[in-house]
């Protein structure tokens, strides 16, 4: 870690008017940045670059920016700006790409479980719209149709994707750097660490335990492009310096 390096110090500078300017005027630019499923109206295909720009709380914005400027440093350091934002934005937009393929998988799923008891699209879309529905008839859990519903209307905010790939390659060019989290002030090597943490990003994942509304996928699909990029470029001596 140390001073701000260009790249980092206006990626922050950036999402902190984004977070902060549309609270004092009183304007919503989440409809229109943040990242909705392809299948919602609100979509639109430049948002898998603007919703890295979004935040949803103060917490959220400080613990990316925290983490951008604590591991991204030292990595600009070493890449150069150019090369550390090409990083930065492919993690992001992988991340983006990933949730959404997830996503879908999931969506559909319960789309033809939907079809398959009778119901036409036009009913489904009807659910969807509304949040009505026969329990009976659907025959899926109202725990099923809730995700079924969140997942239609539910956008993706953040730069944690993104901030995920940075992690990654920090644990990757600085395996024994040592880590610690606030819940657990144990320092542990950055090559145990960020392992641990993914795992725990998939374990929520793919089970019911998500405490909040966590995006886990898009920091799976985040670290697993930074760990490409970062594996490719260091097997390759791919650095640049200032």
């Amino acid at each position: 870690m140390g001073k701000l390096t260009d790249a980092i110090k206006h990626l922050i500078i950036i999402n902190v008017i984004l977070f902060i300017v549309p609270q004092m005027i009183n304007l919503d630019l989440g409809q229109f940045f943040a990242l909705y499923f392809p299948q919602n109206p609100n979509f639109g295909i430049w948002q898998y670059l603007t919703h890295m720009f979004m935040h949803g709380s103060f917490m959220h914005i400080a613990f990316n920016m925290y983490a951008l400027w604590a591991f991204g440093t030292p990595l600009e350091q070493t890449w150069g700006r150019n090369k550390f934002l090409f990083f930065y934005f492919s993690a992001g937009l992988g991340a983006g790409a990933i949730y959404t393929l997830v996503n879908y998988y999931q969506f559909n799923g319960f789309y033809e479980h939907l079809i398959g008891v009778g119901f036409s699209p036009e009913r489904i879309q009807a659910i969807l719209d509304t949040g009505s529905y026969n329990q009976a008839a659907v025959q899926l859990s109202s725990q099923e149709m809730n995700h079924f519903y969140s997942l239609y209307h539910t956008p993706a905010v953040g730069a944690s994707g993104a901030v995920y790939g940075v992690l990654v390659a920090f644990g990757m060019m600085f395996p024994n750097a040592k880590l610690a989290l606030i819940f657990f002030p144990v320092p542990i090597a950055a090559k145990y660490f960020i392992p641990i943490m993914l795992f725990g990003d998939l374990f929520f994942g793919v089970t019911k335990y998500s405490i909040g509304n966590v995006a886990h996928f898009a920091h799976i699909g985040g670290a697993v492009i930074g760990f490409i990029i970062a594996w490719y470029w260091k097997k390759n001596q791919f650095r640049t310096h200032y």
